[in-house]
């Protein structure tokens, strides 16, 4: 015999209780986000943008209709990319998004910025500002701060290594010659391609990046290193100090 509980019930279910809850048809969500990952694996462009969102979200949420947040999500930041490239403070700010949402995203911000940089990693051959452009959009170009980064390539122009050398402000990184020129003796690079961004949103570099970058090429060239480029990024453009004559 069961033993009672304190209200002196034996604490099993009340007669018919299991089969009114099995009765109880599943939330609405739940087929929806099915009809969504059937229609992904089928045809994913036919998926809108918020259709995708509910389904990352819903990996977090799995209990909760992610509709409304996608939807609301997409509204604020205007694009797929824009939520997914948001500061987390500003995620945080719409209603819904929380501590656990944050970490999904700068999951997914990390394994996007690692794809962008294969090319580095798999030391591909230098052949033009696109590579590590896009390398350093996916990786620098949404921040809210400067950030200045230097790859280095050996004597056959293949990509060695890709590494941070200064961090700053909204709207200046201090950056020495001398710490960019240590990062490529210390690696024994033979030439080096600079790159930066700029958070408010225009790529054309500023009289300090020409300053800056005129030292670092005089001083490179006294110890025999090539500077390649240096590339200006924001989210969608770069600027190619190359291209534009400046190297």
């Amino acid at each position: 015999m069961s033993p009672a509980n304190k209200s002196g019930k034996s604490g099993k279910p009340a007669p018919g209780a299991a089969a009114k809850a099995a009765e109880s048809p599943p939330p609405h969500y739940l087929g929806h986000r099915q009809r969504l990952r059937e229609k992904l694996l089928a045809e994913p462009k036919a998926l809108a943008d918020y259709e995708l969102l509910e389904l990352l979200l819903g990996q977090v949420l799995p209990r909760r209709d992610t509709k409304p947040l996608a939807k609301e999500l997409v509204t604020r930041f205007g694009s797929l990319r824009g939520v997914i490239q948001a500061a987390p403070e500003e995620l945080q700010s719409v209603s819904g998004f929380g501590e656990a949402l944050c970490g999904h995203w700068a999951l997914l911000r990390e394994v996007f910025a690692r794809i962008s940089e294969a090319p580095v990693r798999e030391r591909q051959v230098f052949s033009g500002p696109e590579v590590v452009a896009e390398a350093a959009r996916a990786r620098i170009g949404h921040l809210k701060v400067e950030e200045f980064w230097v790859a280095l390539v050996d004597n056959k122009n293949r990509l060695m290594a890709w590494e941070r050398v200064g961090r700053g402000t909204v709207d200046q990184t201090t950056v020495y010659p001398r710490e960019v020129l240590a990062l490529a003796l210390k690696h024994s690079a033979s030439g080096l391609i600079l790159a930066h961004n700029h958070p408010g949103g225009d790529p054309k570099p500023s009289q300090a990046d020409l300053d800056l970058t005129r030292r670092i090429n005089r001083s490179a060239q006294e110890l025999g290193l090539r500077v390649l480029d240096h590339l200006v990024v924001t989210e969608g453009a770069h600027f190619s100090f190359q291209d534009a004559g400046f190297l």
